[in-house]
């Protein structure tokens, strides 16, 4: 399961990615209409900043903005920035591989070889899913629902 943090920085990244260009969000309009508490969106977004992925402008006519453009920012990304790796066991994991301790032969492990196909394919499917894509698939299942 990927945690809240992750979870709330996607759907505001969401959000973010429906906005004009460089208009300027503040945290309580992305806060009521994702439904994220205030406090902990105004670090998550502090986060995004940090990485890149967001600017801020204080003031009037403030607020925040995306820095790339959606098609750029994927999901990987994302979560890996508050969740780590993504991989279910650390001796598949990418970035944050660790071996298992009780694996006699990690090379002929069956259950290692399960785990770093899923890996992979999840992986490549967050990838995939940039905020723009999400935006067309959010778009593609309300045409379905009316």
């Amino acid at each position: 399961m990927i945690t809240k943090k992750s979870k709330y920085a996607i759907k505001a990244l969401v959000y973010l990615s429906k906005q004009e260009k460089d208009k300027r969000i503040l945290i309580e309009e992305i806060a009521q209409a994702e439904r994220i508490p205030k406090k902990f969106l105004e670090a998550i977004l502090l986060d995004l900043r940090k990485a890149g992925y967001l600017g801020s402008k204080k003031g009037k006519g403030g607020g925040y903005y995306l820095l790339k453009p959606a098609e750029e920012i994927n999901m990987a990304e994302i979560m890996r920035l508050f969740d780590g790796a993504i991989a279910l066991v650390p001796c598949v994991a990418h970035r944050y591989y660790e071996a298992c301790e009780e694996c006699l032969d990690e090379i002929t492990c069956p259950i290692r070889e399960v785990f770093r196909i899923i890996r992979e394919q999840t992986v490549a499917t967050l990838k995939d899913n940039t905020f723009a894509e999400l935006l067309k698939k959010e778009k593609k299942l309300k045409r379905y629902r009316n």
